[in-house]
């Protein structure tokens, strides 16, 4: 505590530097690098540029050495001289083939973020629904023909579509609360995946900046700031799969970039009935380097979608052969969505390690979902079928003060703090009763939300010999107005609530090879605001508690191993179930688990990685055998190895996911099936073009993306049932994609 509070303190108060030395890193075409390390081998010090290309390394000394570093750049090796604390540096990193000795484990919270990054780059993103699985332990599945955000798992979380792993794209928030399909809905669909440049995460509830829906962690895509060059791919695939894929240069000066990037993807999928999905993205990104050493960079895009879905079927149905595995019951389901940002941030180093860095965005969004998931069971004539929609505006902006450069009583002193807000404003937010997606049968819910989020955060990172000691502290502020449109008289109900979230982090790094690392912290996620009004306030946001205790070592320059025991314990919550229209108690929670991981790149063109994890979780107030907690995976295993990593020749990779039976529901009468589907691809490459083939499901296996235990009716059966639905998983699946750059 003595600890937190002076940072607190040296938040106000000016602090004499110690001996430091500063300057720029920069490519061999004069280009700013962000987030390039700069790594003291002899003290164990270490820092990163920020967005202009700037760096501060405090207590140095003559004869030091010094790594700057950064993935894809060969490492370059430094001895400190009297002169370098008199004039700036300017580093140049040369491109370099991505490879494992280029990652230094420095003493940061998320460090394993940055090793992970090297699977990124040595096996890029090849679709949008493969973002999300590039984080260790995070399995995802699609149940609703291509348009709706994924499922997600992660640490023994049904995080349903984003409700426990908050989700944002270079700062600017993807979950949307109060969604009409579910809390914190995580749709990325808008971003495409070339334009990615590294995917940064973190498990458990840890991290100040990270706010609502910070509970079993959180992902942020960072995009590209550049391209090296212009790129045209198409693909064709089985299916009456199509994809083209465009990313252009369109200034490209000393001080000032542009590029413009566009996807259109179209596909009738392996189902019975065609998808007809088709989806659109364009993006345009500018930077331009202002006077000052600032740095302003602009983003547009646009996404929009349309698709046709067959839903979740029986088991039953398939069994008694009245339909195929990618059959429907009723094959009326799809949707429509569309999103519009726009993003602007700037960053200003305001020397000797200090800096300032501004975020804000405008985004609306529409969303219409059509589903059914009991067939007959409410509505033996007309069917089930629900419509969901909102129409949303979301506004928000985020500032953050960071000086890298501080020093209390001979210890090295980092901290930062910031103050941000967001605003949604959700329109005709509905869940209604529909027949053939066309005839309005009965309004079930139908209101406007307005939800504020107002929040301030503070941290420090104190180093003492080979320990690292970071405090932090998270204060958010929400308001929950919500309108009733059912009502036949002016309805309207609001609340408010605050949120106190301390963490506090400690690293120990005995050796510039080994990390150990014990994180806490309080995090939350709110309630929607129908929740909220509905409960008079109570239960708004339920906290949860998390430690983690871990190791990240790298006991050779190519091989890099982790493992981490970790606990999470949630409150009560009340959850809004935005496919029935109703409150849903469930009650408290524990979850325990051990994550283990390797990464070994034995050769230059030979990378191997493998992630296993196992959760035990259940609720801690049901009876023993009642207690388990529905879809909650308890062992996970993902992996891959990757062969050449050179511009010309061949090239590719092997990767393969594992999730094993899970109970369906709460005592575990009904059991969702694990699978194990591999992936690969194969690439040819001559000057500046690549030939490719991308095979999902390798081997052809049968397997269920998404199960869910539910309770229906066929329009032929006097009864319901209740067994496993599911949406089957993709087949043996065949494309094949030609790239030129230039």
């Amino acid at each position: 505590m003595k600890y937190f509070m002076a940072a607190l303190c040296m938040l106000f108060m000016g602090i004499a530097a110690a001996q430091n030395i500063k300057g720029k890193l920069v490519d061999e075409s004069g280009s700013p690098l962000e987030d390039a390390g700069i790594f003291n081998k002899t003290s164990g010090q270490h820092s990163h540029t920020d967005g202009t290309g700037h760096f501060v390394l405090d207590r140095t000394s003559v004869n030091d050495t010094i790594y700057f570093s950064r993935l894809g750049y060969a490492t370059q090796t430094r001895v400190v001289s009297a002169s370098d604390f008199q004039n700036p540096l300017t580093i140049v990193l040369q491109e370099s083939s991505i490879s494992l000795d280029q990652v230094v484990l420095v003493s940061e919270v998320n460090a394993l973020s940055r090793v992970v990054d090297v699977d990124v780059k040595t096996n890029p993103v090849k679709s949008s629904q493969e973002i999300l699985r590039k984080v260790p332990g995070l399995i995802i599945g699609q149940h609703a023909g291509g348009g709706k955000a994924e499922q997600i798992f992660l640490r023994g979380f049904d995080v349903d579509h984003g409700t426990d792993v908050a989700i944002s794209v270079d700062g600017m928030p993807v979950n949307m609360v109060s969604h009409a399909h579910g809390q914190g809905y995580a749709d990325l669909h808008f971003v495409i995946p070339e334009t990615i440049e590294n995917v940064n995460f973190g498990k458990g509830p840890y991290y100040a900046e990270q706010g609502n829906f910070n509970t079993a962690g959180y992902v942020d895509l960072k995009l590209r700031k550049s391209l090296d060059k212009s790129m045209l791919s198409t693909e064709v695939g089985q299916f009456g799969t199509r994809r083209f894929m465009g990313m252009l240069n369109v200034i490209d000066s000393e001080n000032s970039n542009a590029y413009l990037a566009s996807e259109l993807y179209l596909t009738d999928g392996p189902f019975d009935s065609p998808q007809n999905f088709n989806r659109i993205n364009v993006l345009g990104r500018y930077r331009y380097a202002l006077p000052g050493e600032q740095e302003l960079v602009l983003t547009a895009s646009h996404f929009s979608s349309k698709w046709d879905a067959s839903g979740q079927i029986p088991q039953r149905a398939v069994d008694q052969g009245f339909i195929g595995r990618f059959g429907a019951i009723d094959d009326t389901e799809g949707g429509q969505t569309s999103r519009t940002n726009f993003v602007l941030d700037h960053s200003k180093n305001l020397g000797t390690g200090k800096s300032l860095n501004t975020m804000a965005f405008v985004s609306h969004y529409d969303f219409e979902l059509y589903s059914n998931f009991t067939f007959f069971l409410d509505d033996p004539v007309n069917g089930d079928q629900i419509k969901q929609f909102e129409d949303r505006l979301m506004a928000g902006a985020k500032t953050v003060y960071q000086d890298n450069s501080a020093n209390l009583g001979g210890m090295e002193f980092k901290y930062n703090a910031g103050i941000g807000f967001r605003y949604d404003n959700v329109d005709d937010n509905q869940l209604s009763h529909t027949l053939n997606r066309q005839e309005l049968l009965e309004r079930l819910a139908y209101g406007d939300v307005d939800e504020m989020n107002g929040y301030a955060f503070a941290g420090a990172a104190f180093k003492s010999g080979k320990f690292t000691f970071e405090p932090a502290i998270r204060l958010d502020y929400f308001r929950f107005d919500y309108i009733n449109k059912m009502s036949e008289l002016y309805d309207s109900s609001s609340e408010e609530k605050v949120a106190f979230s301390p963490k506090f982090n400690t690293i120990y790094s005995p050796t510039e090879n080994t990390q150990f690392f014990l994180k806490t912290g309080i995090g939350f996620h709110s309630n929607d605001t129908r929740v909220v009004v509905a409960n008079n306030g109570e239960d708004i946001l339920p906290a949860a508690y998390g430690v983690d205790l871990g190791t990240i070592i790298k006991p050779v320059d190519k091989l890099v191993l982790n493992a981490t025991l970790w606990t999470l314990f949630l409150d009560q919550e009340f959850v809004y179930v935005g496919d029935a229209g109703i409150v849903e108690p469930s009650g408290k929670t524990k979850r325990m688990g051990l994550e283990v991981g390797a990464r070994y790149q034995p050769l230059d063109w030979l990378y191997l990685y493998t992630d296993a994890n196992y959760t035990h979780a259940r609720s801690t107030e049901e009876a023993d055998g009642e207690d388990y907690i529905p879809l909650a995976p308890d062992f996970t295993m993902v992996g891959g190895v990757t062969l050449g990593n050179s511009n010309q020749g061949f090239s590719g990779g092997l990767n393969y996911r594992y999730i094993d039976d899970r109970p369906a529901n709460e005592d575990n009468s009904i059991v969702a099936e694990g699978y194990f589907v591999t992936d690969a691809t194969l690439n040819y490459s001559v000057k500046n073009w690549t030939f490719g083939l991308i095979v999902e499901n390798l081997f052809d296996t049968e397997w269920n993306e998404t199960q869910f235990a539910t309770e229906s009716r066929l329009f032929n059966e006097p009864t319901s049932f209740e067994e496993i639905h599911f949406t089957p998983g993709t087949p043996f699946y065949l494309r094949g994609k030609v790239t030129v750059t230039f």
